[in-house]
């Protein structure tokens, strides 16, 4: 059984424009670790991230993660999250400047009636390779998004 179908509304979503960050710096990740809890010294100690093999410590992948939720809550709404996942795919250095994006992969009604969108987010760094990408389902807010 379908948890949902697809529909011809409601109206097509547009995504916002594309938010950069950057550039990164080690206090970011440091600040990130202290609110998040996790203190890893691969993530803000030199010599710690060397002898691991690294050339300087790195971010915390949800870092990166983090900027993606903050990104589509603020186009579709916090209370309107209903799945969220994803999949990291690139150390984030000192220096990086990040740009988040956003795609509307499928806009339907699920069984319930409620309007649903599919995304897909990017997180980019200056290179041009993918940091982090996520997959999310929001419910549509009452008026579309940005309402």
């Amino acid at each position: 059984m379908s948890a949902a179908r697809t529909t011809s509304t409601p109206a097509a979503l547009t995504p916002p424009a594309p938010w950069t960050v950057g550039p990164v710096t080690r206090t970011d990740f440091v600040r990130y670790q202290g609110a998040s809890g996790d203190m890893n010294p691969i993530h803000h100690d030199e010599e710690f991230a060397r002898a691991a093999g690294f050339d300087a410590p790195f971010a915390v992948g949800m870092y990166q993660a983090g900027l993606l939720g903050t990104y589509a809550t603020e186009w579709l709404g916090a209370e309107n999250v209903r799945s969220f996942r994803i999949r990291f795919l690139e150390q984030v250095w000192p220096g990086d400047t990040l740009t988040a994006t956003a795609e509307v992969v499928r806009e339907y009604t699920a069984d319930d009636g409620a309007a649903r969108v599919d995304i897909e987010l990017v997180c980019t760094r200056q290179t041009g390779g993918a940091a982090v990408k996520a997959w999310a389902t929001f419910v549509v807010p009452d008026g579309g998004a940005g309402s």
